[in-house]
C-alpha cells in the first residue's frame, strides 16, 4: 500500500515532499501518507484512480481507508489495518 501510494506520488502530484508514518496502536496498525503536492486526486474518478487500488488492497485485509485531497492542498491517505496480538 506505501509502494503504490508513493508510485502515485511520483507520477501525479508534482509534490516536493512526501512523508509516511506508520502507528500500531491497540486495534492495528495505523499508516499515513502525506505529500505536498497539487491534490485533487479523487477515488473511482480516473483523476485519482490510484486511490482505488490502494483502497482494493487495504480492503482485502479488513481494513479501512480514508483519503482527503483537496485541490491544490497535496493528499493524504489513512489506512487502518486490523493486526492479530
Amino acid at each position: 500500500m506505501v509502494a503504490e501510494a508513493l508510485t502515485n506520488i511520483a507520477r501525479h502530484s508534482e509534490a516536493r515532499q512526501a512523508r509516511v508514518s506508520l502507528r500500531y496502536e491497540r486495534t492495528g496498525l495505523r499508516v499515513l501518507v502525506q505529500d505536498d503536492g497539487r491534490g485533487g486526486a479523487v477515488p473511482g474518478s480516473g483523476a485519482g484512480s490510484g486511490l482505488d487500488g490502494v483502497r482494493q488492497r487495504v480492503a482485502a485485509l479488513d481494513g479501512a481507508t480514508r483519503s482527503d485531497s483537496p485541490v491544490g492542498s497535496g493528499t493524504t491517505i489513512e489506512v487502518a489495518l486490523p493486526c492479530g496480538s
